[in-house]
This record gives C-alpha cells, sequence and structure tokens, in this order.
C-alpha cells in the first residue's frame, strides 16, 4: 500500500546519537482514525518517533509521511494537518486559559473573532469554561493537561500525537483525559499515544506496538498481544497469608515454573488449564483454603515482561531525555 491509505506511515526509521541507535529500523503504519498505542519504557525510542512525524527531527534512514505527505521534504504540509502533545503541559502559566488559545489561534493565521470563538469552543469541551478567566499557573494537574490538549486542537489537527500525556497525573485526572481522547477518536481523529502505562492503552488503543531498545519488537490487537505469550495466569490467594510458602510449593510443583508471591497471592503462568484442577486437589489435600483463586488472561505487563525482560515502567541507564516540546499546527 501507498502512505495514502494510511493517516501515519513510516519505513525503516533510523535515528543515531553517536554510537546510540535511537531507533533502529521502525516500521509503522495507522489507519486513519484509529489509535495507536505505541507501549516501552523510557529510552525505547518512542519520543524520538513522535518527534521525526511531527518534522521536528530527521531520520537518518527511512522515510515517513502523514496522510500521505513526507515529513521530510514536505514538512509545511504535514504541520498543517498534526497537533502535538508532550509530556509537560507547555502553556504560558502567566497567561489566563482564554489567552493562552487566543494567542495560539492568532499564530495560526485565524482573526481575532474565529480564534475567541474556538478558544470558546474548546474551553467549554475541555470542562474549562469557569476556569478560563484565570492564570493557568492556578489550574491543578489535571487542567493544565486539559489545557495543553486543548491548545493541540486549535488548529483542528487530522492527527494527533499524544507523547505520555498523563505522565505525573493522578488516577482521577488520568481518568477524565481518557475521556476527552475518547471524544477525539469519535470525531475521526487519528492518534498516535505513546505511554509506559499498560493499562492506558489496553483502555484506549484500538491497535499496539511495543518499542524496545529503538525496534518495534510487538504488534497487534490487545488481545492480540495477550494470545502472544500463550499461557492464561493463576492466581491463588489463601485465607491464612502465613500458608503463602506452602501454597507456592504446590504451584511451582504442578505447574513446573517459581511463581510469583506478592500481595498475599500466588501468580504463575499457565499453559495448561488442566492444572488447575490438580492444584486444587493439593491444597484440599494439605487442609489449605483459597480464598481466590482465578485463571485469567495475560494483562499487558506481563505480555511486555516476556517480550523484554522488564516491566514498561523500569527505567534503564541511558535513558533518553524527554524535551518538553509542543507543536501547534
Amino acid at each position: 500500500m501507498t502512505g495514502n491509505h494510511y493517516a501515519i506511515e513510516a519505513q525503516g526509521l533510523v535515528k543515531r546519537y553517536g554510537e546510540t541507535r535511537a531507533l533502529d529500523g521502525v516500521d509503522l503504519a495507522v489507519p486513519a482514525g484509529r489509535l495507536l498505542g505505541v507501549l516501552g519504557p523510557n529510552g525505547a525510542g518512542k519520543t524520538t518517533a513522535v518527534r521525526i512525524l511531527a518534522t521536528l527531527l530527521t531520520p537518518d534512514a527511512g522515510r515517513a509521511s502523514v496522510h500521505g505527505f513526507d515529513v521530510t521534504s514536505q514538512a509545511h504540509q504535514v504541520r498543517s494537518m498534526i497537533g502535538l502533545t508532550g509530556q509537560y503541559a507547555a502553556v504560558d502559566e502567566m497567561l489566563t486559559g482564554v489567552e493562552n488559545l487566543l494567542m495560539i489561534g492568532r499564530l495560526l493565521g485565524l482573526s481575532r473573532g474565529d480564534a475567541r470563538r474556538r478558544a470558546a469552543a474548546l474551553l467549554e469541551r475541555f470542562h474549562l469554561t469557569d476556569a478560563g478567566g484565570r492564570a493557568a499557573k492556578t489550574y491543578s494537574g489535571g487542567m493544565r493537561r486539559r489545557l495543553d490538549l486543548a491548545a493541540s486542537l486549535v488548529g483542528s489537527p487530522q492527527v494527533l500525537f499524544l507523547d505520555e500525556p498523563t505522565t505525573g497525573l493522578d488516577p482521577r485526572s488520568r481518568t477524565e483525559l481518557w475521556g476527552v481522547v475518547r471524544g477525539l477518536m469519535a470525531d475521526g481523529v487519528t492518534v498516535l499515544l505513546t505511554t509506559q502505562y499498560l493499562e492506558e492503552a489496553d483502555q484506549l488503543a484500538d491497535d499496539i506496538v511495543v518499542f524496545d531498545h529503538g525496534k518495534v519488537i510487538a504488534s497487534g490487537t490487545s488481545d492480540q498481544l495477550k494470545a502472544t505469550t500463550g499461557a492464561q495466569v493463576l492466581e491463588v490467594r489463601p485465607a491464612a497469608e502465613h500458608q503463602l510458602p506452602t501454597v507456592s510449593a504446590v504451584v511451582e510443583e504442578v505447574v513446573g515454573d517459581p511463581p510469583e508471591v506478592s500481595g498475599g497471592r500466588v501468580t504463575a503462568a499457565v499453559r495448561d488449564p488442566a492444572v488447575v484442577p490438580a492444584i486444587v486437589r493439593r491444597l484440599d489435600d494439605l487442609g489449605i483454603i483459597a480464598s481466590e483463586l482465578t485463571l485469567r488472561k495475560s494483562s499487558l505487563d506481563e505480555v511486555f515482561l516476556a517480550l523484554t525482560g522488564h516491566r514498561a515502567e523500569e527505567r534503564e541507564a541511558g535513558d533518553e531525555k524527554v524535551d518538553d516540546l509542543e507543536v501547534y499546527a
């Protein structure tokens, strides 16, 4: 297929920083109107890929396009149809919410009247109308992020890049922002979302790619990725916590691998569901009562651990520095 079939397309992207390959041959393809979740720890190359797609960096090799326009040779056309929100709010804290949006609208060439109408509409959409006349420095973290996202939408972008937009937010603010993103998707906006939060990708993404050390190491829907481990997850919580070591020993003996013991429960990957009745019989023989015994699909976090050997939230030495950059177009 050509780039015209995709809102976002990348082939063989490479970006070097000295001896380090921040990107090492990355391919991406996002159909219009869908949300692609890009998972990976800091240093995996997620932000580098976003910056290239948003025309802020030039790749050392490979090509990328947005709605068929090359991000290098046709950067102006690309900028006219994208918005980008980084990890940290980039609004002017001394200006009010209204003034921030008016300034961006005027920079984008809107008339004063059109800029004011656009600002009012966005403040209403993001539930910030009552706070619109206050300086942004008085906003809570969640309000600043919503204002930041509103700013990226002043130009009505067809494609929106969200680079870890919920970093540092409390669970309530994160959930509110998820609702905003769902509204954008309903409007047909194509979204590329980078995140270290596995639940975030599970909640929002139509498709997911997993980055590690500058490469895409897995891709698919959430359910497809969860199926790649070839295992379900058994969780056993004994009614008496002092019996955890015994339960762990039983599970290891039946399953064949050492389980994880944390939070008062024993967790193990299970490839043959027939082992569950065997574990139940052994526990019953030992007089151990399980207050909880479940067999579930692998979580995205467990998939990530199986694919990379570490969890998505773990940070390694030499992680890339994420700049506070933002494009409004």
